[in-house]
């Protein structure tokens, strides 16, 4: 078996603008792009979105499948091969390493990892319908929420944690109204970001929903509101919301590396150096938002991958 130079797992942003610079820098990279694994197909969470509007280089915005597609043919131009099955299995104990699918085995002096992370939903079939359509239900507040069919309108964050928060937080500036539904009667954020929210329910910006729990989302083509009901009085109601942004987490699609690379208690991969892609394991790369909890843009996702690959290069001359 020929022993690649680089093996990359996965065809996000990360992942694809790793293997453009792999491959300019004559490393062959052979990819791994995926097929169904934690719900996401070739080219990641962005296949699922609809208009981008905030990825530099496109004024006029891009659909998320458009851009996706120019950037895998941009790294096959420069020679990147594809294999587009889900990573079953990886062993990084020894050299050279081993990356599995259920059909091909290869062998690879480096691997760099950019399998991203899910967000969580509901698991409400209406929700992921009108997900999947852009019917106005989303993960990413950052993402859409400056989006037209958005400003001036009342919107719904579902959460109670510091993400659920900054997502409220960064509506404020578009919507007319922000609600907050939580389960519980209290959040679960930090006490930086329980301040920023009661100040901005002082000033009408959000305003709380607690103890509830989305029980629909209520719309055909697009939302029109959600059904609700409070977990103490059993009351059912619909909240009349023009959007509904998820914000219970991410979980991210390290599940094949985790007995390999140091992760931490959320299972993202750990970076030791800082501004450096390199894991616990040498030889080891990670990129994009399996190893970030933090931005999960996409613009950030694809300088990470550039990061990888220009670390894997020259840790390869350093080998060798």
């Amino acid at each position: 078996m020929n022993v690649e130079n680089v093996v990359i797992i996965g065809s996000g942003p990360a992942g694809l603008t790793a293997a453009i610079y792999a491959a300019r820098a004559a490393l062959n990279p052979l990819m791994f792009e995926g097929f169904s694994a934690g719900g996401l197909i070739p080219g990641g969470q962005l296949m699922f979105t609809t208009d981008v509007e905030n990825y530099p280089g496109f004024p006029q915005g891009v659909l998320g499948p458009t851009m996706m597609k120019a950037f895998r043919e941009q790294a096959a131009r420069f020679g990147t091969r594809f294999v587009t099955e889900d990573v079953r299995e990886v062993d990084f104990t020894k050299r050279p390493f081993r990356i599995a699918s259920d059909e091909h085995t290869a062998q690879a002096r480096a691997v760099i990892i950019a399998t991203g992370a899910s967000a969580n939903w509901l698991g409400l079939p209406n929700e992921k319908r009108l997900a999947d359509s852009g019917g106005g239900v989303s993960a990413c507040a950052v993402c859409d929420g400056a989006l037209p069919a958005f400003r001036n309108q009342d919107l719904a964050v579902v959460g109670g944690g510091d993400s659920a928060v900054e997502e409220g937080s960064y509506l404020t500036k578009f919507a007319r109204k922000v609600y907050l539904i939580h389960r519980r009667d209290q959040l679960r954020a930090s006490k930086a970001m329980q301040e920023r929210f009661f100040k901005l329910t002082e000033q009408g910006k959000m305003q709380p929903v607690w103890d509830s729990l989305v029980l629909d989302v209520l719309g055909d083509q697009a939302v029109t509101g959600l059904r609700v009901k409070n977990v103490k009085s059993g009351a059912v109601s619909d909240l009349a919301v023009r959007g509904v942004f998820m914000a219970i987490g991410h979980t991210p699609n390290s599940h094949i590396v985790r007995d390999f690379v140091a992760c931490d208690e959320k299972g993202y991969i750990k970076l030791p150096q800082p501004g450096r892609t390199h894991t616990s394991v040498p030889g080891v790369f990670a990129a994009g938002d399996v190893a970030d909890h933090v931005y999960r843009q996409a613009v950030t996702a694809a300088g990470s991958g550039c990061m990888a690959a220009l670390d894997c290069e020259r840790w390869l001359a350093e080998q060798e």
